[in-house]
């Protein structure tokens, strides 16, 4: 149930819709969208210089996905959201690249950096769909640096927003961003990675 006095924070109306409560939905959307746009914006400028996907219809993409789940979302916090949200974000940009791909039978990819720090190779930048194989790869090695990896440069968390999501400390944090790029760009460089 929803605090009457006083405005529910985002956290209080996440855990309220992940119990059903419609009117926690209407009141949360408001307060996420310009958090969600920002996310948004900051894949879509690591794409492709003739994205056609605008942040609003990436946005509306993803809540569509929020709201089409049989069973609704327990949600922890904010952060919580914000990384379903961001991973969802990118799901969608890679179902939209392998769209295109498929289109231009086998064109180019589209390609994307992480960061500026995150440079495979002079000249030539991963495309997102090279990345999201890179990051399902790691997954599989060490999930929890993943998941640091994907909150940081995809959730546009901060790294003690991401140390608060993940119950973790902001050195490990640290250290987990340090690992996870170094076995990222060897792997998108074609070095053997374990």
């Amino acid at each position: 149930m929803l605090p009457m006095n006083g405005p529910a924070s985002v956290s209080q109306l996440l855990i309220a819709w992940g119990r059903g409560e419609a009117a926690a939905l209407e009141q949360l959307t408001p307060r996420v969208y310009r958090e969600l746009h920002k996310i948004a914006r900051a894949y879509l400028r690591r794409g492709r210089p003739n994205q056609t996907l605008q942040p609003t219809a990436l946005i509306n993409e993803a809540f569509l996905r929020l709201l089409d789940q049989s069973q609704p979302v327990q949600w922890e916090n904010r952060a919580h959201f914000y990384g379903i949200a961001a991973r969802l974000m990118r799901m969608i940009l890679v179902d939209h690249a392998r769209a295109h791909h498929a289109a231009k039978r086998g064109g180019a990819g589209v390609p994307i950096t992480l960061d500026d720090c995150m440079a495979v190779s002079p000249g030539r930048a991963p495309d997102i769909l090279e990345v999201d194989e890179a990051l399902d790869r790691l997954a599989a090695v060490d999930e929890r640096k993943a998941k640091v990896i994907e909150l940081r440069y995809f959730g546009g968390m901060n790294r003690e927003e991401v140390a608060a999501a993940l119950g973790l400390t902001v050195p490990t944090v640290k250290r987990d961003l340090r690992l996870g790029e170094a076995w990222l760009r060897r792997f998108l460089a074609g070095e053997s990675v374990q």
